[in-house]
């Protein structure tokens, strides 16, 4: 997604980047400012994990905030599209104790709180689907269209009080995985089984839902998994179906992407607490999720490098120089931005960069 080599007006130098070893470090020089943080907000995968077990020194870590940083919040903001209950799951199989944490908060469960009309849920609403679930006795309203990860799509919506159905009967579609595409009738498309019957009923679907204007919620806005190959993700489906529509404000007010880098999981893990923005810090691996997202709500940010998702771009634009390969990344990144959103404020920038999620 990003060029070889960055504009000068989009360049970032290693000097303008404040490289560090690890959390201590972090700490430090906040302290050294006043600014020393209360809540870490943190990122699980590329972070914390990869999916089958933790990096070196990560529970360590964990355990040195708790325990010795007196009054220090730690909230997990993941952009899964599982709902909370599993993320603690996984978090006890890797060795983690999920009660170290003040909160877990997931895209999969604000959405599916969301689609409950769960009116304790403390984040902006979303008029389309507001609209839709208002109580008139009309129980058509509540029909789903699923772009599934395969793992309990059916169960999802209907607890949440929705019927799976046709993308010509459904009222709104929802973006949870990117490996099948259900509609209720029992005959479920798979990617893993048909990739060509998958790309196809895609892109059909995504041209009738356009046709038909059908609101869309997207439980998941990553747009790559941090895998080999980069393989796509729910927020990948969101810009085809931007697209579809013709781009602009009406496609933007029909699709609601929820997860970083957006307001709603930042207001929840803040509000608890009542913390200012400027007193959290998040630790994240994404520029396009994390580091947006934390610049976006004016909190201090830390960008993990080696485990993450830019990882390996760093690695080849530095050429064996670390320092010269973040600086190289950010900058094809701000010039994408800059290009895509025509404001040169649309850059961003880290608070900090460190190499692992280390103390």
């Amino acid at each position: 997604a990003f060029s070889l080599t960055s504009s000068s007006a989009a360049a970032t130098t290693t000097e303008q980047l404040k490289f560090v070893n690890g959390l201590e470090d972090v700490l430090k020089n906040e302290s050294d400012n006043n600014a020393r943080p209360t809540t870490f907000l943190l990122d699980m995968w590329g972070v914390m994990h990869n999916g089958s077990k933790p990096y070196e020194g990560v529970i360590e870590t964990i355990q040195k905030l708790k325990n010795e940083n007196n009054g220090v919040r730690m909230v997990i903001l993941s952009n899964s599209s599982k709902r909370q209950s599993h993320s603690i799951t996984m978090l006890k199989k890797l060795g983690f104790n999920p009660d170290d944490f003040d909160d877990i908060i997931t895209s999969g469960e604000v959405s599916h709180r969301m689609l409950s009309g769960d009116d304790a849920l403390n984040c902006d609403t979303w008029e389309c689907l507001t609209n839709l679930m208002k109580n008139d006795g009309n129980n058509d309203r509540k029909k789903v269209f699923v772009y599934g990860s395969g793992s309990n799509d059916e169960e999802y919506c209907m607890s949440a009080g929705w019927e799976l159905a046709s993308v010509e009967e459904a009222n709104l579609i929802l973006a949870r995985g990117t490996f099948t595409i259900n509609d209720g009738c029992g005959d479920v498309v798979d990617k893993n089984e048909d990739a060509e019957q998958y790309d196809q009923m895609l892109a059909e679907t995504l041209a009738i839902a356009a046709k038909r204007r059908i609101p869309m919620l997207v439980s998941n806005p990553d747009k790559v998994r941090p895998d080999e190959g980069l393989p796509p993700m729910p927020g990948a489906i969101a810009d085809q179906y931007e697209a579809a529509l013709g781009g602009g404000q009406t496609a933007t007010d029909l699709v609601k992407r929820i997860g970083k880098p957006f307001k709603e999981v930042y207001d929840l893990a803040l509000y608890s607490s009542q913390d200012e923005a400027s007193s959290a810090c998040m630790v994240g691996d994404a520029l396009e999720t994390d580091v947006t997202g934390g610049n976006s709500i004016g909190c201090t940010t830390v960008w993990v490098i080696n485990d993450g998702i830019h990882g390996p771009d760093v690695l080849e634009k530095g050429e064996g120089n670390y320092e010269d390969g973040v600086a190289e990344v950010l900058s094809c990144f701000n010039e994408a931005r800059v290009k895509a959103k025509g404001d040169d404020s649309a850059k961003v920038m880290p608070t900090f960069v460190i190499p692992h999620f280390r103390w």
